[in-house]
């Protein structure tokens, strides 16, 4: 068992399912509270330790015209205050090495997008803040690929490395999901989320915006919980469709508390 500390959460990784929840970018403190309220009220009902999460900048936007959130300054405080109001710890994505001390002064975890999983100098800044960092895995890599990016982390002394699954490319704009990279993973002495909405995209579907498939959120999830994924990472809005980032694959708010009963019925057969 890896225990992780997030914050106020000692996340006991192999006992505990962690859930990493909220919308895909900052859109204003209200909506990010109403997410967040709701979503932590659920966790606590389920017994699952929650951190809230959201971008204040979505820097690989398929058009440049996309709207990219509020920007550091802004997204942060936003952040602090969910944190000081909700009382979760909370996580938010970054994507360059100068963003990261004040980045990782305000929130309880960072997140290394996919893309950037090779950013060496990304990944030892991350690493020297003392914070976990969750490391997604890019599209373009073999699961066993990914101890590169752990032993980057762990190579300034940071224990809390975490891997996140999300799809690996299979052609133009098609994403699929091998179950078997997260056992393989896990291996590398890591504790392995599944991202169970972005794994839905069809990147650049909409040729202006990533497509997506939302109604294999639910499948994806109670998949990578079968093979013994540690938790979930799922964005969710209270009007997917109104979202203006990921409107193809956010799930629903109101769908999250029925997914994740799910999940957990299915981990507890799987551990029976």
């Amino acid at each position: 068992m890896t225990v992780i500390n997030i914050g106020s959460v000692q996340w006991k990784a192999g006992q505990d399912f962690l859930v990493i929840a909220g919308p895909c970018v900052i859109e204003s403190l209200e909506v990010c509270l109403t997410i967040g309220e709701k979503t932590a009220d659920i966790c606590r009902r389920l017994g699952v330790p929650y951190v809230f999460k959201a971008s204040f900048d979505k820097a690989n936007r398929s058009s440049k015209s996309s709207f990219r959130g509020r920007g550091m300054d802004e997204g942060l405080g936003v952040l602090e205050q969910v944190r000081r109001k909700l009382g979760v710890p909370v996580t938010t994505d970054v994507h360059e090495s100068p963003q990261v001390s004040a980045v990782g002064e305000a929130v309880d975890l960072l997140q290394v997008p996919a893309f950037l999983c090779r950013q060496t100098d990304l990944l030892l800044a991350c690493g020297r803040t003392g914070k976990p960092v969750n490391v997604k895995k890019g599209q373009f890599m073999a699961p066993w690929e990914m101890g590169n990016a752990v032993e980057k982390v762990r190579s300034t002394g940071n224990t809390g490395a975490i891997l996140t699954e999300r799809g690996t490319f299979f052609g133009y704009n098609r994403l699929v999901n091998d179950m078997t990279g997260i056992p393989q993973m896990q291996a590398l002495g890591t504790p392995v989320l599944m991202d169970a909405t972005h794994s839905t995209q069809l990147p650049g579907g909409l040729g202006s915006a990533t497509g997506g498939q939302r109604q294999f959120v639910g499948l994806l999830a109670a998949a990578a919980t079968a093979a013994g994924a540690d938790g979930l990472f799922v964005e969710v809005h209270p009007d997917p469709e109104k979202s203006p980032s990921d409107a193809a694959t956010i799930l629903p708010l109101e769908q999250l508390e029925m997914l994740l009963k799910k999940c957990l019925a299915v981990r507890a057969a799987v551990m029976s």
